[in-house]
């Protein structure tokens, strides 16, 4: 798909060009915009005709003839004359529609075609979003399983805590998606057609096209509801459906981010730490300068694009808020911005995510390397206990445990030693007949992280791999 026909001398927009995928650049471009139109415009004539308004069966043959052969200048030098983009292309229609001139936009106002394909192209949209985050989970889930029983250092505050493993780490991540799925699914399940109502919402126009015979009213917004894919119309607009629906659904986006940005943040606190990196090409460049460096670019990217959501779900906030009774028309130049550029980014970001997730790797020396030097220090109270139960004194145990553990975190702090402090209970006889090595054993500290790992795939991305059986398998090669 051509971007831009000059693309070294204008201006290319980057979510395109860098981030989106073919899928989601189609679902917004002018060509898929303006077929939808003239699609929507051949529905209500077809659901006009049927409820007997007199309408050439040629007129008919020929809008459908016409419905993806669009004349895009002509429309754009019209719209130049006429200040008015829907009456240019209906002009541009009726040119190549002759027959079906009189008949193209017959009661119906701007918002007929401008509403119903927006909401045509955002339940598209978010049908491609939530492919993507289901493929995102099934690849999380896999790397989840693999790594059910890694040890590693959990932390809080960034600071060593409990250990927890990796598999378990990354149903964290997955779990964030899978909520977000599941609010796409609502947000796509409550999606409705505007309908056919009018230029303030009483459907006046149509009323008197069928001399005031309501039932034919109905049945014709029915009709095309139909046509459209949607099983009911919102049950009263003004001129526009209500833009409350456009916040729902970019704050929906807005959700997907935050998971998104949290998964990369991590990620690329785990890199600095040489535990796990995202994929890193053969011939990948890390920096300019630092030829060493393998930076993690891919979640640097996403975490930037997640951003960008995130401060877009105000804007429809806005939007919705400002609509003067019913309706202004300062919604459509933020709309025509904010919408397609919240699907661009949010496709372009979980694109990063399917990638990144399906070629982790994580570095289980370093790994166990971390947990070691913790380690002694978490596991003093399981070496307590077992000194007690071999006849030891707990309060004599306890008090040489603490000058041990400050002896050795002095060593670790002021020298950057190794933590010492398992060969400092070694040569205390006390301890003598604990067997220290057993007590240190990392997986004696993991709790049910493992069988938290099981539990999770079998209950939340299972029945996702089920839904979505038909869409998994997909890849993501970046643009960039």
């Amino acid at each position: 798909m051509k971007i831009h026909t000059k693309p070294h001398t204008h201006t290319i927009h980057p979510l395109v060009a860098r981030n989106a995928g073919e899928g989601m650049i189609r679902i917004f471009s002018p060509q898929a915009k303006f077929a939808t139109w003239r699609r929507l415009w051949l529905y209500l004539a077809e659901a006009e005709k049927q409820l007997g308004i007199n309408i050439p069966d040629e007129a008919i043959e020929q809008m459908a003839a016409n419905i993806e052969d669009i004349d895009h200048a002509r429309a754009a030098q019209l719209e130049k004359e006429l200040r008015h983009d829907v009456m240019a292309h209906v002009h541009t229609f009726g040119e190549q529609c002759p027959a079906a001139k009189p008949f193209i936009h017959l009661g119906a106002t701007s918002c007929f075609v401008g509403d119903n394909t927006d909401l045509l192209q955002m339940r598209a949209a978010l049908e491609l979003v939530a492919e993507m985050l289901a493929n995102a989970i099934d690849a999380l889930g896999t790397f989840a399983a693999r790594n059910r029983d890694l040890p590693t250092l959990g932390f809080t505050h960034y600071q060593p805590a409990q250990l927890t493993t990796v598999g378990k780490r990354a149903t964290l991540w997955c779990q964030d998606l899978a909520l977000d799925l599941v609010e796409i699914e609502h947000r796509l399940a409550e999606l409705k057609a505007r309908g056919l109502k009018g230029t303030t919402g009483t459907q006046a126009s149509f009323l008197a096209l069928f001399d005031g015979d309501h039932a034919k009213v109905e049945k014709l917004a029915d009709l095309v509801a139909e046509k459209m894919g949607f099983d009911a119309c919102y049950a009263v607009t003004g001129q526009t459906y209500p833009r409350k629906v456009d916040y729902q659904i970019v704050a929906a986006l807005a959700g997907v981010a935050t998971s998104v940005h949290k998964f990369a943040n991590d990620l690329r606190l785990l890199a600095n730490l040489k535990e796990m990196e995202e994929p890193f090409g053969e011939k990948q460049i890390g920096s300019s300068a630092m030829a060493y460096k393998r930076n993690p670019m891919r979640c640097e990217r996403a975490t930037g694009l997640a951003r960008l959501v995130i401060t877009y779900a105000m804007s429809p906030a806005m939007t919705a808020a400002e609509q003067w009774l019913e309706r202004t028309l300062d919604d459509s130049a933020n709309r025509r911005v904010v919408i397609p550029d919240a699907f661009y980014a949010t496709d372009g970001m979980l694109r990063i995510v399917l990638n990144v997730a399906g070629g982790m790797v994580a570095y289980p020396a370093t790994i166990a390397a971390r947990i070691a030097a913790e380690l002694p220090f978490m596991a003093t109270e399981n070496i307590l206990m077992a000194a007690v139960q071999a006849g030891g004194d707990r309060q004599d145990l306890h008090e040489r445990i603490r000058v041990h553990s400050q002896a050795a975190a002095a060593r670790v702090k002021n020298e950057g030693a190794a933590n010492d402090l398992i060969e400092r209970l070694e040569t205390d006889e006390a301890f003598a007949k604990v067997d220290l090595g057993d007590v240190l054993e990392p997986s004696r500290y993991v709790g049910r992280a493992p069988e938290q790992v099981d539990a999770f795939i079998a209950e939340v991305v299972e029945p996702i791999r089920k839904r979505y059986k038909d869409q998994l398998g997909k890849s993501a090669r970046l643009n960039v």
